[in-house]
């Protein structure tokens, strides 16, 4: 795996503007306000992607079997689930 190490950004001056003013509002550095964006976009882009292969192993699986359920049945659990009861999921069925 490639080291990152040191790394340089370019950004325009109103970007750079809007940070340090953020920086100064919040008596931090300019660097940590942007290590902390960065942090958090690559943990939510992680979720994402993570989520993204579920769908796709999801859908490889129903093409396989044909299990599914419906939305009606789906949705009605769901209901169920927010009014606070606890109930097993629907039975997949062809």
């Amino acid at each position: 795996m490639a080291s990152i190490g040191l790394v340089t950004m370019t950004l325009d001056a109103d970007i750079r503007s809007r940070i340090q003013k953020l920086a100064v509002v919040r008596n931090r550095a300019p660097h940590c306000l942007l290590r902390d964006a960065i942090s958090q976009y690559v943990e939510r882009e992680e979720r994402r992607e993570a989520m993204r292969q579920d769908a796709l192993r999801a859908w490889a699986a129903f093409r396989e079997s044909g299990l599914h359920v419906t939305h009606a049945e789906a949705d009605g659990w769901m209901a169920e689930l927010e009014t606070g009861h606890d109930l097993a999921p629907p039975e997949c069925h062809e």
